[in-house]
């Protein structure tokens, strides 16, 4: 069997082309839509979570650190109750790894805003604890 000749019209020729930009066009495009940024210098590779230093905690947070590593007593009764991560701020993990404390918020009579999360197996020797100052909306991880 032998090869028949194609006859190109412009017609055709047209069409190529223009598929032909429209690959290179899309390849581009896809390239743009990969291309891995560089994180900032706060926020920890694979997570959306920044970071804060133990002693950039305000002094209650402090305090309520300590005690989640002495296992109390806390000050609230819905302290180091599980902490279900709906909002799913911080990695993903199975129900029960995260708990919350409260960080008492000096003149207010209620729990308030600020809360420390911690996750993994031993409360009194977390995986990693995250502090937020307004209910949930974001966190940062404490780090020694």
């Amino acid at each position: 069997m032998g090869l028949l000749p194609i006859r190109v019209t412009n017609r055709r020729l047209g069409l190529v082309s223009g598929l032909a930009a429209m690959a290179v066009l899309v390849a581009s495009l896809g390239t743009n839509l990969v291309q891995a940024r560089t994180p900032s210098s706060s926020v920890l590779p694979g997570a959306a979570v920044a970071s804060v230093a133990f002693t950039g905690l305000p002094p209650q947070g402090q305090e309520v650190m300590r005690q989640i590593r002495e296992g109390g007593p806390f000050r609230f009764e819905k302290d180091g109750t599980v902490f279900g991560n709906r909002e799913r701020q911080l990695p993903g993990q199975k129900r029960g790894y995260y708990r919350e404390y409260t960080v008492p918020t000096p003149g207010l009579s209620h729990r308030g805003a600020r809360r420390i999360v911690c996750g993994g197996q031993k409360p009194r020797s977390p995986d990693a604890c995250y502090y937020t100052e307004d209910h949930y909306t974001s966190f940062r991880l404490i780090v020694q």
